[in-house]
């Protein structure tokens, strides 16, 4: 996931692009944020647990986290906002970075909000089908974030930060979406707890992947360990109680922190 190219000490930068793409991506990203907050039902109509016949409620299946895992988008949406307003600025539109993000930070805002609303029309094989597209646009962005900064802490913040969040938390998400549509289809194996255990121990091997492929960003990994975190709440109590879910994700969590850790020591100790 590391672009071979990227060395953060080196300032890429091209001729200024333009406002075109920068105003359709701050437009997009406004309408996306609203579309997606009104489909949430955070003010009017169904809330996402209650939708498609509370499919994604906290106690639907072994991988649905506690409620409030679901706090980072705050955290998430906020972090978009800046960065559209942002990469307006004359420093991101001479990035070459910045340039080649757009489209699919764009693309991403869209897939989320069309995320929301497969999930409030009840078509959970569509969700399950928008959710992996969005993953694989987020794998892509964190690919083109691995090329060189032009702008310090603003940049890393609104741009690192933002879409490693938004990566860590869909890579969960993605594993909670199809348990949830496959146990609405009364696909009893995705309701037992040995096989929750398996989809949480692929999760946790996937992120401690990430860490170690992509020098240990931080972002990323909190995000995968705060959904992990709370699949490993959810099941201190309700229909899927189980220690051994509770443990199995908590270490996973752990584990992801801890990999992310020895990684980014390794790649800014100074070799002797």
């Amino acid at each position: 996931m590391k672009n071979p190219t990227a060395n953060n000490s080196t300032q890429t930068s091209t001729p200024s692009q333009g406002w075109i793409l920068p105003l359709i991506v701050l437009i997009g990203v406004a309408v996306a944020i609203v579309a997606a907050f009104l489909g949430s039902g955070a003010i009017v109509g169904t809330p996402i647990n209650q939708a498609a016949g509370g499919a994604l409620s906290a106690d639907s299946t072994p991988l649905a986290p506690a409620g409030p895992a679901f706090r980072i988008w705050s955290v998430i949406y906020l972090g978009l906002a800046g960065y559209a307003f942002w990469q307006l600025s004359g420093t991101a539109r001479r990035s070459a970075r910045e340039h080649s993000l757009r489209p699919w930070a764009l693309l991403s805002v869209l897939l989320n909000a069309a995320w929301i609303w497969m999930v409030q029309l009840g078509l959970l094989f569509a969700s399950v089908v928008v959710i992996v597209l969005l993953l694989a646009v987020l794998i892509k962005i964190m690919y083109l974030l691995g090329a060189p900064r032009t702008a310090g802490w603003v940049e890393l913040i609104l741009t690192d930060g933002t879409f490693g969040l938004y990566f860590g938390w869909v890579l969960v998400a993605t594993f909670a979406n199809i348990w949830a549509w496959l146990a609405a289809l009364e696909v009893d194996l995705f309701r037992q707890v040995s096989l929750g255990v398996v989809g949480i121990i692929v999760a946790g091997v996937l992120g401690i992947l990430i860490a170690v492929l992509d020098g240990g960003r931080v972002a990323p990994a909190l995000a995968t360990a705060w959904g992990l975190g709370w699949i490993a709440v959810a099941r201190t109590e309700g229909q899927y109680e189980a220690a051994v879910l509770t443990w199995s994700a908590a270490a996973a969590a752990l584990l992801i922190l801890l990999a992310t850790a020895a990684a980014r020591f390794r790649r800014t100790t100074p070799r002797p």
